[in-house]
């Protein structure tokens, strides 16, 4: 089965692929020859997903997927939530994001927070929504190397090392991403043995 996954962040399509195996044949927006900038412009994540994934099936007719993800901590009313990728502003850098989330929460003693991914599916002519969530803690400094986004200062309940300092089976195992993706594996898997 061909889907477009709307998203040229080659992390993203990485970890995808890995998850959803050799059954499926995941083109990203490059492959279709779209060089657009979906804009982002929902107030909530799950409104992003849906824009993304409407805009392929609009102009490129396609079947696909589009995902949307955001940093949620508690101490900071949900913040960064779906302003995520451009907490530090729109030049979208990594490093920038995690510098002002800690200058945010250096005096806080609550550093719980909840990764959230909403994957919006078109498919056959039906939409369908997917969301997986991670309970965990906002790390005091960066650890580790692997991953991306907040991935070296965030540690999910239940463990002792960052997301950045585990390999990507094992985020994949355990990540809001991962769980989002188990849950439109197990979709698409249903629907193609029907």
């Amino acid at each position: 089965m061909k889907l477009i996954f709307a998203s040229n962040n080659k992390n993203k399509i990485k970890e995808i692929k890995n998850q959803l195996g050799e059954d499926f044949e995941i083109l990203s927006l490059e492959d279709i020859g779209c060089n657009v900038d979906i804009p982002e412009t929902a107030d909530t994540i799950e409104g992003n997903a849906l824009l993304k994934a409407d805009y392929i099936k609009r102009h490129y007719g396609f079947d696909c997927f589009a995902d949307d993800s955001g940093l949620e901590v508690d101490a900071l009313d949900g913040a960064p939530g779906v302003y995520s990728a451009r907490y530090a502003g729109e030049q979208k850098s990594d490093d920038a994001n995690i510098d002002k989330l800690l200058y945010e929460l250096k005096n806080q003693t609550n550093r719980k927070a909840n990764f959230k991914t909403v994957i919006a599916l078109h498919i056959n002519g039906e939409q369908h929504l997917f969301t997986g969530l991670v309970d965990g803690t906002i790390l005091t400094e960066r650890k580790g190397t692997n991953g991306f986004g907040y991935d070296p200062i965030f540690m999910a309940n239940g463990m002792d090392k960052s997301f950045a300092e585990i390999d990507i089976n094992q985020k994949n195992a355990i990540s809001h991403r991962g769980k989002a993706i188990s849950q439109l594996v197990d979709f698409l898997i249903n629907k193609t043995n029907k």
